[in-house]
C-alpha cells in the first residue's frame, strides 16, 4: 500500500514523501497568486481556481481563500464562499449546490492520535456538505462530519457530529435546536415577515 492509499483509506500517516510536499509548495504558489488577484480579475480567479481543484468551479470564492492542496476540495454550482475561509484538506471535502459561508469558516480533513506517543501520524477523515446548506461566520467543522442538506449552522459553532437536513443547529459542541419549519417561509429575521410586495421590490431594484 502506497502513503497516499493509507491517506485515502484514513489510515495513520506522515506527509512527507511520495511527492506530497512538492504537492503542498505547488498548491501554496497558487494560493498565493488566488489572494493576490486584482479585485476585477473574475476571470483570472475562475483560471486559477479550475487548476487548484483540477475541475472548472461555478462557484464564487472570496480571496483570501486557504486550503493544503486544493485538488481535494469539490464547489458545487452556486455555492458562495466568504473571506478568510480555511479548508484543510488532506482528505475530501465534498461541497454541494448553492452553499453558503460565512467569514472565516474552518474545515479539518484530518486529524491526530490523541495517545502523545503517536501524536507525529496524522489520519483524515472526509467531509461533507449537502446542497443549500448555509454555515455561519467562524464556524469550524471537525473531521468525518456530513451536514444535511438545506440546514443552518450558527456562527461560531464547533461541528463533531453529523447534523440532519433541515435542522438549525448551533454552539459549541454543535447540537441541533430545531428543524427548519413553516415560520421560516413567513419570517426571514425574528419578526420581520417575507412578503411577495416586498420581494418585488427588490427584484425590481436589482434590474436597474
Amino acid at each position: 500500500m502506497t502513503m497516499r492509499a493509507r491517506i485515502h483509506d484514513g489510515k495513520l500517516f506522515t506527509d512527507y514523501c511520495e511527492g506530497l510536499e512538492e504537492d503542498r509548495l505547488k498548491a501554496k504558489k497558487l494560493m498565493k497568486a488566488y489572494n493576490e488577484t486584482d479585485p476585477e480579475d473574475v476571470k483570472g480567479r475562475e483560471r486559477l481556481l479550475e487548476e487548484i481543484m483540477g475541475k472548472p468551479v461555478k462557484a464564487w470564492v472570496e480571496p483570501p481563500f486557504y486550503f493544503c492542496y486544493g485538488s481535494n476540495i469539490s464547489i458545487g454550482e452556486g455555492s458562495y464562499l466568504n473571506f478568510n475561509c480555511n479548508f484543510i484538506d488532506d482528505g475530501k471535502i465534498t461541497i454541494g449546490e448553492k452553499v453558503m459561508f460565512g467569514a472565516g469558516v474552518t474545515i479539518a480533513t484530518v486529524g491526530h492520535p490523541v495517545c502523545p506517543d503517536l501524536r507525529e501520524y496524522m489520519y483524515t477523515d472526509p467531509v461533507v456538505i449537502e446542497d443549500n446548506c448555509w454555515i455561519g461566520a467562524a464556524v469550524t467543522i471537525c473531521p468525518g462530519v456530513r451536514i444535511g442538506k438545506n440546514s443552518v449552522i450558527g456562527a461560531g459553532s464547533v461541528v463533531t457530529k453529523d447534523i440532519p437536513e433541515n435542522s438549525v443547529a448551533v454552539g459549541n459542541p454543535c447540537r441541533v435546536v430545531r428543524e427548519i419549519s413553516e415560520k421560516d417561509w413567513k419570517y426571514y429575521y425574528k419578526d420581520r415577515e417575507i412578503t411577495k410586495e416586498d420581494l418585488e421590490e427588490e427584484r425590481k431594484l436589482r434590474r436597474q
